[in-house]
């Protein structure tokens, strides 16, 4: 998760158009904060617009609802080529790349067994599940088998796999704000869903927007390191929260969807930088599932600014890549 640093309006004159806007989605909140607005925005009509926009973003991409466009898709034949929105298109897209960049350790079609472990809808199960049931279900998932068209645009699937964009969507939404944003002539924002954030310009006392990196305590929210960051995007993937222990053997929700079990590297989190927040939050997922080793492999690889916090006998040791130094500089300490 990332904790935002500072946000204060009080300090701002009464006369600035400063404001803070927020509301439920995906499963969360939405946080954001918006400095000089025009004066031709008014904030009850933005507050509407960004409502509008994170609701389509469900309707296309949600599993919470039986409906969406997503779930339609799911539903529908295989073997051919399904007429799909833009946007859907651009994210399966997108999840295809990181699937091939990431070997396969981002794979969209692991819910089965997401599910089989139980932290999706079903419940925790009583039993770890066996080498045959998790055999099973890796013949049934992989997104190799699926292939997106664009203009028209249109998916196809060769095996009857589900897409579940949960480890992406949540940063194409906070992109999709973050266009409103722009379109409504607003230069200076944070844009936040669910800890997934993305900045421009300056905040209210006219800095460059500052966020922490949370620590991986589970006794309460601590910063670990302080950035500063403007016209970027930010996520963090982390198996520190969401869990459950059997017989003393501690079980990630992260699912490797290579090997269909959960993470037992001794990587905590993973905080990605990028241009926008779809790649941020897809990337964080893909390297947290590859490993404090690999992951920073493939960071210096494709020169992505990453931050690691991995587990040692002692507490925590920081890694980072070399494109993520230049914001070492930029924390105020």
């Amino acid at each position: 998760m990332l904790l935002w640093l500072v946000v204060g309006l009080s300090a701002c004159s009464a006369d600035k158009r400063d404001w803070q806007l927020s509301g439920p989605t995906m499963g969360t909140r939405y946080h954001i904060t918006v400095a000089d607005v025009p004066a031709a925005v008014q904030k009850p009509e933005l507050q509407k617009r960004v409502d509008a926009e994170l609701e389509q973003v469900n309707r296309e991409m949600s599993t919470y609802i039986d409906d969406s466009e997503l779930m339609r898709f799911n539903r529908g034949p295989v073997g051919e080529a399904v007429p799909v929105s833009g946007h859907l298109a651009g994210v399966v897209a997108r999840s295809l790349e990181l699937y091939r960049r990431s070997d396969g350790a981002f794979d969209v079609t692991v819910g089965p067994l997401v599910n089989l472990w139980g932290f999706g809808p079903q419940p925790e199960p009583e039993t770890i599940p066996d080498d045959a049931d998790i055999d099973r279900l890796l013949e049934q998932i992989g997104s190799d088998a699926l292939v997106v068209e664009r203009s028209p645009d249109r998916i196809t699937r060769s095996r009857p796999v589900e897409i579940d964009l949960s480890a992406i969507a949540k940063g194409h939404g906070v992109d999709r704000v973050a266009e409103l944003l722009e379109a409504q002539g607003i230069r200076h924002y944070l844009v936040e869903v669910g800890g997934e954030l993305r900045t421009r310009g300056k905040n209210p006392r006219g800095n460059p927007w500052r966020i922490g990196v949370e620590s991986p305590d589970p006794t309460g929210r601590a910063v670990q390191k302080p950035i500063e960051i403007s016209g970027k995007s930010v996520a963090t993937s982390g198996d520190y929260r969401n869990y459950y222990e059997r017989d003393g053997v501690r079980y990630s929700h992260s699912i490797d969807p290579r090997t269909g079990r959960p993470l037992r590297h001794r990587l905590a989190s993973v905080t990605v930088i990028a241009d926008n927040c779809a790649e941020a939050d897809g990337l964080a997922t893909a390297l947290n599932v590859l490993g404090a080793e690999a992951g920073l492999k493939l960071a210096e690889e494709e020169n992505l600014a990453v931050f690691m916090l991995v587990k040692t006998d002692t507490g925590f040791e920081e890694r980072y890549s070399s494109a993520f130094e230049p914001y070492l500089g930029k924390s105020g300490q």
